[in-house]
């Protein structure tokens, strides 16, 4: 009878040790000299039951940070309200908000157009991480005109939250006008942000949001990682 490969025996010891609840989505496993000491193998031998494991779905690398317990992918719903904090915090998980860009330009001729706006008139560009329990689960860019909301970017840095920006600048309620959602992957610079593989799998969805006299205030893309969230459409 032939032996089981060592790597395969480390792949399903650590499995094992994941269903007794030794280690918790999200947590973070032993590093590769960690677990070579322990099993007696060289680094290359645990490298590959690693890799067996995130191919399973078990586990995710994390660039320079190391091997992760892979959460389960948690409901986020897209209907007429979508609040990031609300949807994430009902779900169990700790939201929060990375800035990566906070500026003021130019529109683009299709932000000027879901925001009713002229070419070339300026708007607030935010863009960043979201992340749930300290995991990256989203890219976003949120764009805002300029004109109607010129404090908005303070309010932005200072809040990490656009309801509450909003409401901070007199729009204390917005509705999801539209919501178009495409299947995507990753492109290398995606990958980096969001610690996946290049060419994995994301979903995009591109939004409107309106004020209750139907005026747009948010213009958005998300790009959502696709093992980490379910998107779940709602009237």
């Amino acid at each position: 009878m032939p032996k089981t490969p060592v790597w395969k025996s480390i792949a399903t010891a650590l499995t094992s040790e994941i269903a007794a609840g030794h280690y918790r989505p999200g947590d973070k496993l032993p590093t590769e000299s960690e677990l070579s000491a322990r099993f007696g193998v060289n680094r290359h031998t645990v490298r590959r039951a690693l890799q067996d494991m995130q191919e399973k779905g078990l586990t995710h690398a994390r660039r320079g940070a190391g091997v992760f317990v892979l959460a389960e992918a948690t409901d986020y719903p897209i209907g007429k309200r979508v609040r990031f904090h609300q949807n994430l915090e009902a779900a169990g998980r700790m939201p929060a908000k990375r800035i990566l860009t906070l500026q003021t330009r130019p529109c683009d001729r299709d932000e000027a157009s879901a925001l009713q706006l002229k070419s070339g008139d300026p708007v607030h560009v935010y863009e960043g991480l979201s992340l749930a329990d300290n995991v990256a689960v989203a890219l976003f860019r949120s764009v805002f005109p300029a004109d109607r909301f010129p404090g908005l970017l303070e309010d932005l840095d200072h809040m990490r939250s656009v309801t509450r920006a909003l409401a901070a600048v007199g729009v204390k309620d917005y509705t999801r006008a539209s919501t178009r959602l495409t299947a995507k992957t990753a492109t290398a610079t995606q990958a980096l942000q969001l610690n996946i593989a290049e060419g994995a799998p994301i979903l995009r969805t591109v939004g409107i949001n309106v004020d209750t006299d139907g005026c747009p205030v948010e213009y958005g893309h998300t790009w959502f990682v696709g093992d980490r969230i379910t998107l779940v459409v709602e009237d």
